[in-house]
């Protein structure tokens, strides 16, 4: 089974400013010749971390890292002013142009794979290729599977519980609505016990096995108020996504390349989403993972990645 590959430092970072608010933390690490791939990361809200370049043969690959906006070393931290699904594909366009890169492989995982998506069917020409992992195709059904007492709650109704104390749960959107209006009210005590709970509750449910190391790093004070405040920011806006767009465009991506990773037991995004995404793009290579969940940090799904990104490396 393969593994991250060695710890590595950056060889340069940027500070890119996407428009009058949003400063974009990016970074350069592995061969400046090689191969550009972009890693997006999920959430919406969450942030890349050392790990996310070791998914990349160093010598093949030259590696690009962003955090989204309001996430991880961006500025300002958790703002979800000017943040939407649009502005996110524009600054994905501005990396790429500010690093003069003609065109590149795209690495998304969760949300990430949503973006990539997006970002793709909007400038098939910039894209070579695509790895992806834990489809999430933005649906109101999936939004009311990860938040529902009918979806995820089934499968965990005792983290769904915690989830849920105190809140209105009598429907996805008036969660939502409760959890937005203490993630972005003015006691900050609340504010933070909400980010704590939200961050939680999803890596609860992110794994096969219980990890409680990954917990207690989603739930770090800093980690937990980008992700939760964001995520319930895009979750009440539907992700700023019409219903549909991604299977419904999937023809602009014909003859593009994509390998995907998807865990048999993930729980956060069901298998579902993969099978119908690969049904409807025959380019597509699916690989279902029988003993993981939704995390990338699972050794068989670490091993999936692995493996996609070295044959995707010998196609250019």
């Amino acid at each position: 089974m393969l593994t991250l590959y060695p710890r590595i430092k950056p060889n340069q970072t940027h500070q890119l400013q996407v428009d009058s608010q949003h400063t974009l933390y990016i970074e350069e690490s592995g061969n400046p010749q090689g191969i550009p791939i972009l890693y997006v990361h999920g959430g919406p809200g969450g942030s890349c971390s050392d790990r996310s370049r070791r998914y990349f043969d160093p010598e093949a690959y030259r590696i690009i890292l962003f955090d989204q906006r309001g996430c991880g070393r961006s500025t300002p931290h958790g703002s979800v002013d000017n943040n939407t699904t649009v502005h996110l594909i524009e600054d994905i366009e501005k990396i790429r142009e500010h690093l003069n890169i003609k065109q590149w492989l795209i690495f998304g995982g969760s949300w990430g794979s949503t973006l990539s998506l997006l970002y793709a069917q909007e400038h098939p020409e910039r894209v070579s290729g695509l790895i992806l992992r834990g489809i999430f195709l933005a649906t109101q059904h999936d939004i009311n599977w990860f938040l529902g007492e009918s979806g995820i709650g089934e499968i965990f109704p005792d983290y769904w519980q915690d989830f849920t104390r105190h809140i209105d749960a009598s429907s996805t959107k008036a969660l939502i609505n409760d959890y937005h209006e203490r993630l972005f009210g003015d006691n900050e005590i609340e504010r933070l016990n909400a980010a704590k709970k939200w961050a939680g509750f999803e890596a609860r449910c992110a794994t096969l096995d219980p990890n409680p190391k990954h917990v207690k790093s989603a739930t770090d004070p800093h980690y937990a108020l980008a992700i939760a405040r964001i995520e319930c920011h895009y979750f009440k806006n539907n992700c700023f996504i019409e219903e549909g767009r991604i299977l419904n465009h999937i023809g602009r991506l014909s003859g593009t390349p994509c390998i995907i990773v998807h865990g048999r037991y993930d729980m956060i995004c069901p298998i579902k989403n993969a099978w119908q995404l690969h049904q409807a793009w025959p380019e597509s290579q699916l690989n279902i993972i029988r003993d993981a969940g939704h995390s990338a940090d699972e050794p068989a799904i670490i091993d999936a990645l692995i493996r996609a990104t070295n044959t995707m490396s010998l196609r250019f």
